[in-house]
């Protein structure tokens, strides 16, 4: 559906003054190119000032009549196609602008003639005419914004010339063309073509083929592969003709004198291949190795019906004004208030086409879409498409829509659209007629910049009824506006340049006419508010709006058009309210603002829809660094009271609500626990207690459910125990006051919290030093409490290695700097060994290291036994763990502990029994007994006893210890061996008493076998 409103985006008109009437007129950068009816041959060229002021440049002869031209922004040049003697011809002019300079020369040469360099200087200051023939005449042409390649339509083919820039030598570069590529299309003569970035459009009088030519690797196999798709296709089109043939009918004699109408169909993307349209490639260009080669895409085929509506008659209904508009990316992709550098990239490109009383803009992304139809009130003569409008001319009117493509670049450049964050009015949207202006005679149009050039003819009956009245003016304010009044100045057509107004007067007049729609029409206001804001979104898209100068007022606008839109979607009850959320933080209006803008000052009660209070739980539950005022405060809160009273828990915790009344919170909350009781509530009532400094309350509140589920509370509002300013956890009072009286909940409830992933590793580290006012490198106590409490519940593999090597390390740099912990640890080395599953029994050799340790150990007692039970367990990586073990290594008792327990996990047996051999003997044997089993008890006999004799021998009886673990040793060893191998094993100047008892031993237990 088409809204219609009357604005004004038109502003002043000016004729321009030609001569002869025009033909055929484009325009390029800051000048219009005009070719006369007459047979003068020529092109008028005018260079355009500001408020549209028109004064001639000069004019070149052509070679005929101009049957078709265009320009190229890219190289400048202008491109015709002329007639000359009933044959065409096609022709590029090249260096034009040398004639407001006054000189005539004109050079004319054929396309990729070679240049020789006494042509060099005198190139500087003359017009090139580049002569481009065809075997074909040239039917339609269009240029490529972007590179400014040309693409000339003919019968059943269209011709690809790339745009050359040839180095005469370092002081002169020149224009040219090369024919690089023939699209060979049987059965297809084409009306109009369009062409940008690869992408071609063609439409024929009931048909519109959009295709797309993309790079590929050339080889053997895929130009087979490409020949054999030519061919399927040219085959399955041949068996269709053949089918529908009316040659076949046997009526054909009857159905002489009827006209055959294809079906109407529409096929999108790959859908396509299918219209039954063969394409073929010819590379015309010299291969080199920079070649490019490519294959067609199908992106589009559309084929219409003749009109048979009371409109008209099926012979006047034919497709026209086909167009490709690109839309860049300007370098603003995340942020309007971000500048960054302004790279002319294309992001988005949109097809239009028109039938006589409908107009099509599709979309041409990842996806090919329909986005806008346009119903037109009468029937259309020629539109024309730009970023911000579709202007449109009918038999007496010049009509101007509004369009979708800033709403649909918008979504390609960024993806943060239709979020909480960001918002934009959606594709869907409904278009809009701007304005109908009244002109007499409409025939052609074209635009420019702000500009457009409108040729008007009347007829006669038209010219005399129009001298009657005054002729309607365009601007609101007449005097601003020049008209033909003369009689010599009307020969019956008028060649005028509009000029539309400035994006910021049509959005302020379009904010100004939305006000009507208030209290009358919800969706009207919003749908106005909509188009404004992407007329602003659409200026900014623009890709010189880096250098406008309305560049600051733009922005303001884009900002102000996001609050009224907020305020639309707070104010009305529409389906969409969700929406004011973004557009609020778009405008970047704080809270106070907002509240200001919907909220009425005193005490009177109003009713609030459901976008204002969507906006507020939002923007409250989320971590602000602004404070509202009590005042403030407290309005949202019976606002919120009244609207949502179940989210008063975090609404009460928000950073934002700092200044509320402690004693007025309560009260609310009294009021809601009457209603809904809940563990979170509680918690808040004894947050704010707190606040009041009543611990009477405090307590009360707080002895109302258990320990453990008022940690799991927490999780339900973890604002009550941290809150985030610029990005950092910081504790709030309730952490502070829990950590002198009731560390353990701490403890309990971030443990919660992280395991909720309410909280990461590193927040909760900060989180613990900040409550403990440790330094960056200072660990405190009731951080590794949390680490610990984190092991005996966690399930997440991921940060368990991280957690070990965490708490080896706090346990390995207290040992060594002989520091004691601040405060008392939660839990002993026995509870956690009974509770978690990563601190395993302290093995019985670990005591017998220790007990001949120094005294001062004992102080370290609980951190020595703590790092013992983590080597003791399988959980630990020792290999990770080495390094961080390192500063223990001569460490007494505990160093010789630590190492051979990591070379017991290692399974270096041999080395830790070495080890202890050296340092305690005795517990090498009690190692052997709890360690060397199955494969490894070898190292009794082959380790451990021949280590034993050999010390033995050399200390003689002063080491009773090695003596009583030599006795063991034997005893074990006699146990396992067989008698001859246990004598084997025996030092040969061994004393027979000492070992006789042992050889007996193994003899007797052989007997008994």
């Amino acid at each position: 559906m088409v809204q219609l409103y009357n604005l004004h985006p038109f502003g002043s008109q000016r004729v321009v003054p030609c001569k002869q009437e025009p033909a055929h007129f484009c325009c390029g950068q800051d000048v219009l190119f005009v070719a006369s009816t007459a047979a003068s041959c020529r092109v008028d060229v005018f260079t355009v000032r500001e408020q549209g002021r028109c004064e001639a440049l000069g004019s070149f002869a052509t070679l005929g009549p101009v049957l078709r031209m265009a320009h190229s922004s890219a190289g400048d040049y202008l491109v015709t196609i002329e007639e000359k003697s009933k044959a065409t011809f096609l022709r590029a002019y090249t260096n034009w602008r040398c004639m407001s300079a006054g000189s005539s020369r004109v050079c004319v040469r054929m396309v990729g003639h070679k240049m020789e360099e006494s042509y060099s200087e005198a190139l500087k200051e003359q017009m090139s005419v580049v002569e481009m023939p065809l075997s074909d005449p040239p039917l339609c042409i269009s240029c490529c914004p972007v590179k400014g390649d040309l693409l000339v339509g003919c019968k059943n083919k269209l011709v690809i010339f790339c745009l050359k820039y040839r180095v005469i030598n370092q002081n002169l570069t020149v224009l040219d063309f090369e024919r690089s590529l023939i699209l060979h299309i049987d059965n297809l003569i084409p009306a109009e073509v369009a062409f940008c970035a690869r992408h071609i459009a063609i439409t024929t009088e009931l048909d519109v083929l959009i295709l797309k030519l993309e790079l590929v690797q050339q080889s053997a196999d895929r130009t087979e592969q490409c020949a054999q798709e030519v061919s399927a296709s040219e085959k399955a089109m041949d068996g269709g003709v053949k089918d529908e043939s009316p040659s076949t009918h046997p009526l054909q004699l009857e159905l002489d004198e009827f006209i055959i109408c294809q079906k109407p169909m529409e096929l999108l993307g790959e859908e396509s291949k299918l219209c039954g349209i063969p394409v073929a490639l010819e590379s015309t260009e010299l291969p080199t190795e920079d070649t490019k080669h490519f294959q067609v895409q199908y992106l589009l085929f559309r084929r219409f019906a003749p009109d048979q509506s009371p409109f008209g008659f099926c012979e006047e209904t034919k497709l026209h004004s086909v167009q490709l508009l690109p839309v860049y990316q300007t370098g603003i992709p995340a942020t309007v208030y971000e500048e960054t550098e302004n790279k002319r990239r294309l992001l988005s490109l949109f097809c239009f086409f028109s039938l006589p009383h409908v107009g099509y803009l599709y979309s041409l992304g990842k996806l090919v879409e329909l986005i806008s139809t346009y119903q037109y009130s009468e029937k259309s003569e020629q539109a024309v498409l730009t970023p911000q409008f579709l202007h449109v001319i009918t038999s007496q009117n010049l009509q101007c829509f509004t369009v979708r493509c800033s709403a649909a670049a918008a979504r390609s450049e960024d993806p943060y659209i239709d979020t909480t964050v960001k918002a934009c009015p959606p594709v869907t949207l409904d278009v809009c007629t701007l304005r109908m202006q009244l002109f007499i005679g409409p025939r052609a149009i074209c635009h420019f910049k702000n500009h457009i050039i409108l040729l008007t003819k009347a007829d006669t009956e038209d010219i005399t009824e129009r001298r009657k009245p005054t002729r309607r003016m365009l601007s609101r304010k007449a005097d601003h506006i020049k008209s033909r009044t003369n009689s010599e100045s009307e020969p019956g057509w008028n060649l005028y340049i509009i000029n539309t107004v400035s994006t910021i007067q049509l959005y302020r007049e379009m904010v100004e006419y939305s006000r009507t729609y208030e209290n009358v029409k919800t969706e009207s206001c919003i749908h106005l508010l909509s188009e404004a804001h992407l007329l602003v979104r659409a200026a900014i898209m623009d890709p010189h709006f880096l250098e406008s100068d309305e560049k600051e007022d733009l922005l303001r606008a884009f900002r102000e058009s996001c609050a009224f839109l907020g305020d639309c979607y707070s104010r009305f009850d529409t389906k969409d309210y969700h929406l004011a959320l973004p557009y609020y933080r778009m405008s970047g209006l704080s809270m106070t603002e907002v509240l200001k803008r919907l909220v009425s000052e005193g005490d009177e009660i109003q009713t609030y829809e459901r976008g204002f209070i969507f906006y507020l739980t939002h923007s409250l539950t989320e971590d602000s660094n602004e404070e509202l005022s009590k005042e403030s405060g407290n309005k949202v809160l019976q606002i919120l009271y009244l609207a949502d009273p179940v989210q008063l828990p975090d609404i009460l915790c928000s950073p934002s609500m700092r200044n509320i009344c402690p004693l007025t919170a309560v009260k609310y909350l009294q009021k809601v626990e009457k209603m809904m009781p809940s563990v979170v509530l509680t918690l808040t009532k004894a947050f704010f207690a707190l606040k009041m400094g009543d611990l009477a309350m405090y307590e009360h509140e707080m002895h109302s459910y258990k320990e453990t589920t008022l940690a799991c509370g927490f999780v339900g509002q973890p604002r009550l125990l941290q809150q985030r300013k610029e990005g950092i956890v910081t504790p709030t009072e309730f952490a502070v006051h829990l950590k002198e009286m009731q560390p353990g909940l701490l403890v309990a409830a971030t443990v919660a919290l992280h395991e909720n992933s309410k909280i990461e590793l590193e927040e909760a580290d900060t989180f613990f030093k900040l409550l403990c006012n440790s330094s960056e490198n200072t660990i405190p106590q009731l951080l590794v409490d949390f680490w610990e409490a984190l092991l005996v519940v966690s399930s997440q593999k991921k940060i368990l290695q991280e957690l070990l090597l965490r708490v080896t390390s706090q346990y390995v740099w207290r040992i060594s700097k002989k520091q004691l912990p601040e405060t008392k640890p939660l839990k002993t080395t026995e509870d956690l060994i009974n509770s978690c599953g990563h601190f395993g029994l302290i093995v019985p050799w670990i005591a017998s290291i220790m007990s001949v340790g120094c005294s001062s150990d004992k102080d370290y007692h609980e951190d020595i036994s703590r790092l013992q039970s983590l080597l003791c367990s399988q959980s630990l990586d020792v290999a990770s763990a080495l390094p961080v073990l390192e500063p223990l290594r001569e460490a007494g008792s505990v160093g010789l502990s630590v190492r051979a327990l990591c070379s017991a996990r290692l399974g270096r047996h041999e080395e830790a029994l070495e080890q202890l051999l050296r340092r305690s003997p005795g517990a090498a044997v009690l190692y052997a007994q709890h360690e060397l089993k199955g494969d490894t008890q070898a190292l009794w006999w082959n380790k451990l006893l021949p280590e034993l004799c050999k010390r033995t021998r050399l200390t003689g009886n002063d080491c009773p210890v090695l003596i009583s673990s030599l006795k063991e040793t034997l005893s074990i060893v006699a146990m396992e061996l067989e008698l001859r191998d246990f004598l084997s094993l025996l030092p040969e100047d061994g004393t027979a008493a000492f070992f006789l008892p042992h050889l007996l031993h193994c003899s007797q237990r052989k007997l008994l076998t």
